[in-house]
């Protein structure tokens, strides 16, 4: 049996949430990357609480077993939220968390109001972008590194940006006075894969009872392509449940404009 995932529970000083909104960050990420979004969203509306989930294999959640796929983890998140007894009525979910998002509502609906996917996509398509590249970059790489700045240098060579580099390093570990990564790449281009193959169109065109499908999509980034928008703005039109919005900025929304993401939130969220 797997453990339970590594979580961190976010709620206004003095209350206590009504009902939860499931955060869940993207490839290589953890909790922690949305938990200054979570603590000012919980401020604005105190009758939230924010769950910040470590998805399998990252942040704090070692241990679990194989399959590493879309559909494990969104049965992962199922599992926490049975273990913690949680009402939890909306999910957000970032790039890779968005898919498990749409997973998690399409096989635990009940009570579910809404799905938040932050740039990401329901489509299947070819594996590609910086997420992807970055798995071959670190097996060209050496296998451990003399400090975090030395890994980012090394990064940087592979043509990653200094700030991507950084948040990537975040994912160093000390061993005997030596860093190396606490990430298992075979495990994530097993998950990566799983998410270009993974097709969740019939969740947006049929949403499961009593429940909205927000996507958001990041001005700058191209994961939600012109055929996708396309077909979101088809299936709003049908069934009435699904809205697209744009936010200025790039994939990574919550560092590039969190002051929209969070004005989104709290003006959508029930």
């Amino acid at each position: 049996m797997d453990p339970i995932l590594s979580h961190t529970r976010v709620a206004a000083a003095g209350h206590t949430p009504q009902r939860w909104l499931l955060v869940l960050h993207g490839i290589y990420g953890s909790g922690r990357n949305w938990g200054s979004i979570a603590r000012r969203l919980v401020e604005a509306r105190p009758e939230w609480g924010a769950l910040l989930v470590d998805l399998r294999l990252h942040g704090a959640s070692r241990g679990f077993a194989g399959p590493h796929t879309v559909e494990s983890a969104a049965a992962d998140v199922g599992a926490l939220v049975q273990h913690l007894g949680l009402h939890a009525a909306a999910v957000l979910g970032h790039s890779f968390g968005g898919k498990v998002a749409l997973l998690y509502a399409r096989d635990h609906a009940d009570g579910l109001r809404q799905v938040w996917v932050m740039d990401s996509t329901p489509a299947v398509r070819e594996p590609s972008g910086s997420a992807w590249e970055m798995i071959e970059a670190v097996r060209s790489l050496p296998a451990e590194f003399g400090s975090r700045a030395e890994a980012v240098q090394a990064l940087g060579t592979k043509g990653y940006g200094e700030g991507l580099a950084q948040w990537m390093a975040i994912n160093l570990e000390p061993v005997d006075g030596r860093f190396r990564w606490r990430l298992d790449f075979a495990a994530m281009e097993e998950m990566l894969r799983s998410f270009f193959d993974t097709d969740l169109w019939d969740v947006v065109v049929h949403p499961p009872a009593g429940v909205e499908i927000h996507f958001v999509k990041a001005t700058e980034s191209s994961t939600l392509d012109e055929e996708a928008e396309r077909r979101l703005s088809a299936a709003a039109q049908a069934n009435g449940r699904v809205e697209l919005h744009h936010v200025e900025g790039g994939h990574w929304l919550n560092t590039d404009n969190p002051d929209a993401v969070l004005r989104l939130l709290v003006d959508g969220l029930p």
